[in-house]
């Protein structure tokens, strides 16, 4: 029984991920989407074992793990498979690990594998092409353990007295009270280690945590249902007008638009009511399109709407990695643009065509066939892919080679400092002091040679407020150069204006600051790198004894240096690093014509 109207609240789940994966600074909430999903999984998955029960006393576990994996892994496999080789055409930093990605993906436990690597600084600059799958992971997690239960419910239920219309009310009763504790229990999780500090990116991905808006779903199917409902739900449908039901949906919608322009990733209240409400929303959508179902007999679905509803598993398959590869070739817009073009066709292939070459009982076998070798082709490709595929990445090993080199460096800076300054009577060392980022290290070793008698601490990730605690501690152990550059911003926090400022307050008498603008070549106006470089333009006419090194300016007019990268970074690129040399070469130059800090 198909139930129309419910492809809106997929398609509404869908849009809301898609605008969210790509235009992340505008649709800064749409990463709740997954949790509309979520709901829609648990009311379904619960509603039609409900049904199954009622109609035939019985609930078939095996038959019903046997249907999630016809429904989830081959389109998975596809998905991976297919847009695997296209990752050839982009930078191989891309590709770095892929084969634990993969391995990950299919084995549905992407969420714990960014738990676990989701820490690493280069994975901000370097996305994993499917880091998406964790919603599978979740959710495959959810049908394990919730196929499970229910089972173990409905062997106590036919040990019951009870005729079969009791019994399936009793299953409801008992499936709502089982659903109603894991929800309470994972709240309570949430709260609990938010208070404790307990890192986001763990609650978001972990199933202790994140499992909730299913067995709110589930909640929901207790209550309501597809085929078999309840008495009092009946009288629900009864009472309530198509109009009603339309009020209800719109309200819903309204809840989680609301919530995509309000919430952030980064707040801790996301987390404790965000979700929730974005659950709520999804609820109160599923079963206003359940009553309107049974309202307008008459209407339709439109077919548009069925086809974007039967895709949406697979459009979402293929949207992240092929945004990601499209992105770094084309302008943003055009990669947007050709992304969803090619989801919806290859998602169309796969749905209607693929799947049922696969998992259809009444296929011919030479078609079968045909499917299974196709997909063994597919495998034997990745596996290549994977197989021949970088261990660390060209940042990576650039990063650390910058640190070695800085660790070399700070013992010998150390040790000079400690054989020439006696007593009270210290000297300015004559020089350059770098404070950097990860741009800073990953061209330390060319910097090195190229910017004389320097002094650089470099650090990924490393902020504004970072960098004072840098340049506090070179002060307090007397190794600050004369001539002081800072090369800080793409991680620009919220504070960036209140630290630069505590940054030039801090400096000493005697030293001169040269400000490096960041460069991000994703980040618009609006992003703290931006009005950071602003900012620090209008600082020399108030402080004379600052320069600007604008590597903004120039890095925008040589995009190419960033090649296919995340259009931050360019280590191991030549010219990037004589482009960035020179930055800072002709900022000291302009510096050493100017005065020192005064006062």
């Amino acid at each position: 029984m198909r139930i129309k109207w419910f492809s809106l609240v997929r398609i509404t789940g869908l849009i809301m991920v898609l605008a969210y994966h790509f235009y992340p600074k505008q649709v800064t909430g749409g990463f709740v989407g997954v949790d509309l999903f979520f709901v829609f999984s648990g009311f379904l998955i619960t509603s039609l074992m409900i049904d199954e029960f009622a109609k035939q006393s019985h609930f078939d576990l095996l038959a019903f793990y046997r249907r999630r994996f016809n429904r989830i892994v081959p389109p998975l496999w596809f998905s991976v498979t297919l847009v695997l080789p296209l990752s050839l055409l982009i930078n191989r930093d891309f590709l770095t690990n892929i084969g634990k990605q993969v391995a990950a993906a299919f084995g549905f436990v992407t969420n714990y594998y960014e738990i676990l690597t989701g820490g690493n600084y280069e994975n901000q600059f370097t996305p994993h092409l499917f880091v998406h799958t964790w919603t599978l992971a979740l959710e495959m997690h959810f049908y394990i353990l919730w196929g499970l239960l229910v089972w173990f419910l409905v062997q106590y239920v036919k040990r019951s007295r009870f005729n079969r219309i009791d019994r399936t009310d009793l299953l409801r009763l008992r499936i709502g009270q089982l659903s109603a504790v894991f929800i309470l229990i994972q709240l309570a999780v949430i709260y609990l280690q938010i208070q404790q500090g307990i890192n986001l990116n763990v609650i978001y991905f972990a199933d202790v945590t994140h499992a909730f808006p299913f067995f709110i779903g589930a909640l929901v199917a207790s209550l309501t249902g597809i085929r078999q409902l309840p008495n009092y739900f009946k009288h629900v449908l009864g009472r309530t007008s198509a109009g009603g039901a339309m009020t209800g949906m719109l309200l819903g919608l309204a809840l989680l638009a609301g919530l995509t322009a309000l919430l952030k990733f980064d707040q801790p209240i996301t987390y404790q009511w965000g979700f929730l409400l974005a659950s709520l929303g999804a609820a109160l959508m599923i079963v206003s399109a359940r009553i309107l179902h049974d309202k307008t007999p008459s209407i339709e679905e439109p077919r548009l709407i069925t086809f974007l509803a039967d895709t949406s598993y697979s459009v979402y398959l293929y949207h992240w990695p092929l945004i990601i590869i499209f992105g770094h070739l084309i302008n943003h817009d055009l990669a947007v643009l050709l992304t969803i073009s090619l989801s919806l066709a290859l998602s169309a292939l796969s749905y209607y065509v693929i799947e049922p070459m696969l998992t259809h009982p009444k296929i011919k076998p030479f078609w079968h066939r045909s499917a299974l070798a196709l997909m063994t082709i597919l495998a034997g490709i990745t596996f290549v892919i994977c197989w021949q595929a970088p261990k660390l990445s060209n940042l990576s090993q650039h990063l650390w080679q910058g640190n070695l080199q800085q660790d070399v460096d700070q013992l010998h800076s150390l040790a000079d400092n400690t054989a020439t300054q006696t007593g009270h009577n210290r000297q300015i060392p004559k020089g350059i002091s770098v404070i950097g980022d990860s741009v800073t290290l990953g061209t330390r070793t060319y910097l090195a040679t190229h910017l004389v008698d320097s002094s650089i601490d470099a650090q990924p990730n490393r902020n504004m407020t970072q960098a004072n605690q840098v340049l506090e501690e070179q002060i307090r152990n007397k190794t600050l150069r004369q001539n002081v550059i800072i090369c800080i911003g793409t991680n620009s926090l919220n504070d960036y204006q209140e630290q630069l400022m505590k940054l030039i307050q801090t400096l000493p008498k005697g030293h001169r600051l040269i400000l490096m603008t960041p460069f991000d070549g994703q980040a618009n106006a609006g992003w703290n790198s931006s009005k950071l470089t602003v900012l620090e333009r209008t600082l020399p006419d108030k402080y004379p004894f600052i320069t600007i090194a604008d590597w903004n300016r120039l890095a925008g007019q040589h995009r190419e240096i960033f090649g296919s990268g995340d259009g931050t970074h360019f280590a191991g690129n030549a010219d990037g690093d004589k482009l960035y040399a020179q930055c800072l070469n002709d900022a000291l130059a302009k510096a050493e014509k100017g005065p020192v800090k005064n006062k």
